[in-house]
């Protein structure tokens, strides 16, 4: 089992930054690969970023260039680093762990970020 709190989202005025957390227990840190998701009202779920243990990193179109997913092994924690928010990333974002060789996944509760026009 691995156990996903997120924190860091709020409310941002469009151009505004925020930094999400995603601190994780419950397996070793350094074997899991760690993503974000979103999901706007009414819309299904999406990927954002990922990254490996490894460090390699992977980005939706939509935030490439914008976010920037990071990890921290020493703190068992996945950051989003969110630059020139616009409306449309508008979300409830969720913390997503994949254990190394296992086809189990885990997800967080969810943290709300709301970007103003």
């Amino acid at each position: 089992q691995v156990q996903l709190v997120e924190s860091g989202g709020g409310l941002v005025q469009a151009g505004g930054s925020l930094r999400l957390s995603c601190g994780t227990s419950g397996r070793t840190f350094s074997s899991l690969t760690m993503a974000w998701f979103r999901q706007a009202p009414g819309e299904e779920r999406e990927f954002v970023a990922r990254i490996w243990s490894g460090g390699t990193t992977s980005y939706s179109n939509s935030v490439k260039g914008r976010f920037t997913i990071s990890r921290d092994n020493a703190k068992n924690t996945v950051y989003l680093q969110m630059s020139s928010l616009k409306p449309e990333d508008t979300a409830v974002y969720y913390c997503n762990a994949k254990p190394r060789g296992s086809n189990d996944e885990y997800w967080g509760q969810g943290t709300q970020v709301t970007v103003s026009s």
